[in-house]
């Protein structure tokens, strides 16, 4: 019998089970690579939180070893590994001139290009920490999570001025902050109040600074910003440990990838998948990392070719993307040989990898915020691999969500093949890093779970137990879904909505669409008294106000909100109704197009949505 899904109560028929041929086929794709294998196994069996490794000197050891080995690709344009180390000194010495100090912060507000990458890798150089701002923020939400990070220099550029515009953190409002400058692929001069960055590096020297000696494995380097259940963005802290150890875990023990090897990235370079993943990868042999902009499923294929890549990082839904697109006699005209990330659905695992002819795919499950990382190290199919680190899958309530305690007190492990929460145990060697905000790290923490005194880091994921201490990702619990691969807080959403004219409440939630990854949201709205739904006026609130992912495709109008005892709202019943017209009573509305606005959503607009043929 398939294991039965806590959020849907149905059964879900994905429940594969990973045995010891599976393994044992697995190993036998490793043989040829033991050298690099042994290298990440020596590798994180020996790094300390205490040592005086970092990010910098492994850049620094390949601008050393292979100075004329690519580095960095970014259209036409090539940087070798000394080359790129050197602009990353200057732009280190511009940066130290304005007084930057170890455990300061740099903010960062770029689209992807090989700049912002080495403003990070200059920051990070001075024992700094780089604060990945995302680009699509605007407002109150983007000022918050500068906010958070408190910088004591900001970089922008030129595509994002738009961006900060729209916060408090101007070179005329706030001038005691430093602010620099990048032009961007259109070279826009700087404006006034800002400090050009190119120009002022170009007149330092481009020697290693003193400072990265002294950097500590355990120091944080990166401030990654992630949807919680608070409704704003939370800043989590990655330290060199962290990310030194997904370079020997990731890039030597399970890709084990060659020092001519491309690794392609589109993803943003503020998602870990990028900076931590594709980047330590790189970084594990002196390979070459070739940036884009920004993901394109029409041209992916063609940018893959273009830099002749070998390997890419990807998040589920861009492989959803680019198996829904018209088969091609080009699909399997490239070079990719393996790709890894996390996301992807079983159903259609063996689908894109028999399409594309893609020989080994690597998916793997973390969180910026986690201790506890799992990786398909074996190449299974359909898992999101395992990991030799102490974890739990327990049983979790869906109404409640909480997880079950059994008459002691305790949490309740699930049985091979079960779904449940995914927990892991916080220890001195394996530390939850948290985030700026200690406060917001006790919440994600769970004490005397199993005895009295332990303590465990609450992932919010439900997963399912595949044996073998392998798992298979299956949803997210809680205030937060994830939608065209960022991840969405619905509190966030819920103030948006409560700022409409007419709107008395509005809980928000994820809702399943055919064809589709993650969760699109969905608003069930209350209406102040006397007032009428104004489509027009709430797609343009929302729209405004929101990043593009955040905006609810659906929304319903009901009397009244169902809510807990402790005034939740109620949504388990809002979640199994979805925007299926016979179970949702009232008016139903869908965003099929932003000039449009809200629209009822009809029959035949349903049945379009149902089979696919209306894209979302």
């Amino acid at each position: 019998m398939p294991s039965e899904n806590p959020m849907t109560g149905k059964p879900d028929p994905a429940g594969k089970k990973v045995g010891l041929r599976d393994i044992a086929q697995g190993a036998l794709q490793v043989i040829p690579d033991l050298i690099t294998l042994n290298r990440g196994l020596f590798g994180l069996a020996t790094l300390k939180p205490d040592s005086e490794m970092s990010i910098g000197r492994v850049l620094e050891r390949w601008a050393r070893q292979a100075p004329d080995r690519v580095a960095v690709r970014y259209d036409d344009q090539s940087w070798t590994y000394a080359q790129f180390n050197s602009w990353v000194n200057r732009l280190a010495a511009s940066f130290a001139a304005r007084g930057l100090g170890s455990g300061e912060t740099v903010a960062i507000l770029a689209e992807n290009h090989p700049a912002q990458l080495a403003c990070i890798a200059a920051a990070v150089k001075l024992g700094a920490v780089a604060g990945l701002l995302n680009h699509h923020q605007r407002g109150d939400v983007l000022s918050h999570s500068i906010g958070l990070v408190k910088p004591q220099i900001l970089v922008v550029s030129g595509e994002c001025r738009e961006a900060i515009d729209s916060t408090p953190y101007t070179p005329a409002t706030m001038p005691e902050l430093t602010h620099f400058w990048l032009g961007g692929d259109d070279k826009l001069p700087a404006p006034e109040g800002y400090v050009d960055l190119a120009r002022d590096a170009g007149r330092k020297r481009s020697i290693n600074p003193e400072s990265t000696r002294k950097v500590r494995a355990s120091q944080p380097c990166f401030y990654i910003f992630t949807s919680g259940t608070t409704g704003m963005p939370k800043a989590s802290v990655m330290t060199h440990y962290r990310w030194l150890a997904s370079m020997a875990g990731v890039g030597n023990a399970t890709l084990r990838l060659k020092p001519d090897d491309v690794f392609y990235c589109c993803l943003p370079l503020y998602h870990n998948n990028a900076l931590t993943v594709a980047w330590a990868c790189v970084l594990s042999t002196g390979a070459t990392l070739a940036i884009d902009r920004k993901f394109s499923a029409s041209r992916f294929w063609e940018r893959v070719r273009f830099h002749n890549a070998t390997a890419f990082t990807y998040i589920g839904e861009l492989l959803r993307y680019l198996l829904n697109r018209d088969a091609s006699a080009q699909d399997k005209d490239h070079r990719i040989r393996l790709i890894t990330g996390n996301g992807l659905r079983p159903e259609i695992w063996k689908q894109f990898q028999e399409r594309f002819g893609i020989e080994r795919i690597y998916e793997f499950y973390g969180a910026s915020e986690s201790n506890i990382a799992f990786i398909n190290a074996f190449g299974v199919s359909e898992t999101a691999g395992f990991s030799p680190l102490p974890f739990a899958i327990v049983e979790f309530d869906a109404d409640s969500e909480e997880p079950v305690k059994n008459a002691k007190g305790f949490l309740v492990r699930v049985k091979k093949g079960g779904i449940g929460l995914l927990i892991s145990e916080v220890s001195e060697r394996r530390p939850f890093d948290g985030y700026t905000d200690p406060a917001a790290g006790e919440k994600k923490l769970l004490r005397n779970v199993f005895k009295k005194g332990d303590c465990y880091f609450n992932t919010g994921d439900l997963v399912r137990d595949q044996g073998l201490r392998h798992i298979q990702f299956v949803d997210r619990v809680g205030d937060t879904f994830r939608w065209k691969g960022e991840n969405v807080a619905s509190t966030e959403v819920e103030g948006a909505l409560a700022g409409c004219d007419g709107i008395e409440h509005g809980a928000v939630y994820g809702v399943s669409v055919p064809g589709c990854d993650g969760k699109a949201g969905m608003a069930a709205v209350t209406l102040k008294a006397g007032h009428a739904f104004d489509a027009a006026a709430v797609t343009r609130h929302l729209v405004s106000s929101l990043p593009a992912y955040a905006v609810p495709l659906f929304l319903r109008i009901q009397p009244e909100q169902e809510t807990t005892g402790t005034f939740k709202y109620r949504k388990v019943e809002l979640k199994n109704a979805g925007f299926d017209p016979d179970k949702v009573d009232g008016p139903l509305y869908v965003l099929a197009d932003r000039a449009r606005g809200y629209e009822p959503l009809a029959p035949a607009l349903h049945a379009q949505i149902m089979a696919g043929a209306l894209k979302l």
